[in-house]
């Protein structure tokens, strides 16, 4: 298929970054590892020791922790699509 200025499998090859760059975003927020942190990083709010126990590495509380995912994370992303539309949003 032509694409224009692009050779051919471009586009696939765009898409495919796409799907392997958010892969790796959602990646980097698997569960914490290492010592687990007696009082929250945020609040200083004890952590308790069944959190820590659930969860190694943990380092917020759960309030902060639900906070956090509360928010839309920051996406550093590249316009691949280069559409007035995508330019838009």
């Amino acid at each position: 298929m032509a694409g224009g200025w692009t050779r051919d499998g471009a586009v696939g090859e765009q898409i495919e970054a796409s799907i392997n760059e958010e892969l790796e975003r959602l990646r980097g927020r698997a569960a914490p590892a290492g010592e687990s942190r007696t009082h929250c990083a945020e609040c200083e709010e004890p952590i308790p020791e069944k959190r820590r126990q659930a969860l190694p590495g943990v380092k917020l509380c759960i309030d902060c922790q639900e906070e956090r995912d509360g928010r839309a994370a920051p996406r550093g992303g590249i316009n691949r699509r280069g559409s007035k539309d995508s330019q838009l949003k």
